[in-house]
């Protein structure tokens, strides 16, 4: 993969178009904006000696019910959302607001046959990312990368002194580039792009910093396609799917006392 693909973009103005589309904080189309044909839900792998699992594969061993809009912590029979002590999952819960590269990579083919401007994308990453600021940080490295994480001292990611994106809730920087540069900036960063869509709109990906699944927006074709990708653990939803911690109504789990 090709370096500097990934260019800094000042002119917010690129994004306007987002706000005003937005749903329901917490809901699918509050998180990928309205107005698109189809909206899908890719959950984000868990881990466990070394290798990955898709939330099905989890389920078949917790005996939990698999559906599109299933949460991890009731998936796992967790209480707490936020604390999963009591959790019956012996390994490693998903990323949140991260794709593993090995989840992106492939999600990045299927989203590149789906725009004609594959080659002009833009970029958003979260505001508050310590790495972007530089000094002891916390990195984790994705599951079989042979790379061991922990605290790190790193210099400044970049600078801060540009504009940025300001949504409901959410800050973000913007950059360039073409669908590669999602696959630059993880490899860059450990972070995958918290918003990304081409300059045709044709699709657009969120991977909310709080949620442990991507939700993509475009055409039907579109979705199909990511249904068909045995690397993607995709499912269909809807705009106004909620996608919070209430939202699965089959896994019922205990509240913590």
């Amino acid at each position: 993969m090709a370096d500097d693909l990934l260019r800094a973009e000042s002119d917010v103005a690129v994004a306007q178009w987002i706000a005003p589309r937005l749903g329901e904080l917490g809901s699918v189309a509050g998180t990928a904006p309205n107005g698109f044909e189809a909206y899908m839900r890719v959950c984000h792998p868990a881990d466990r000696d070394g290798r990955l699992y898709t939330w099905a594969q989890v389920a078949r061993e917790t005996g939990r019910a698999v559906h599109p809009l299933m949460q991890w912590h009731a998936l796992v029979g967790a209480s707490d959302d936020l604390n999963m002590s009591d959790s019956t999952w012996p390994g490693g819960n998903p990323q949140r607001g991260n794709l593993e590269p090995s989840v992106l990579g492939p999600l990045c083919a299927v989203l590149g046959e789906h725009t004609v401007t594959p080659e002009a994308c833009v970029l958003g990453l979260w505001y508050g990312y310590g790495f972007i600021d530089g000094g002891w940080v916390t990195i984790g490295y994705p599951v079989g990368s042979g790379r061991v994480g922990g605290n790190r001292q790193v210099p400044p990611a970049f600078s801060r002194d540009r504009p940025t994106l300001v949504l409901p809730a959410r800050e973000y920087f913007l950059f360039r580039g073409p669908i590669d540069a999602a696959l630059e900036m993880s490899s860059r960063w450990d972070q995958s792009p918290n918003l990304f869509w081409p300059d045709d709109r044709a699709w657009f990906m969120a991977s909310e910093i709080d949620f442990d699944s991507t939700v993509i927006g475009g055409s039907s074709e579109l979705a199909q396609a990511l249904l068909a990708k045995p690397e993607l653990d995709a499912w269909p939803v809807e705009a106004g799917d909620l996608l919070t911690a209430t939202a699965d109504q089959i896994n019922h789990v205990s509240p913590a006392t």
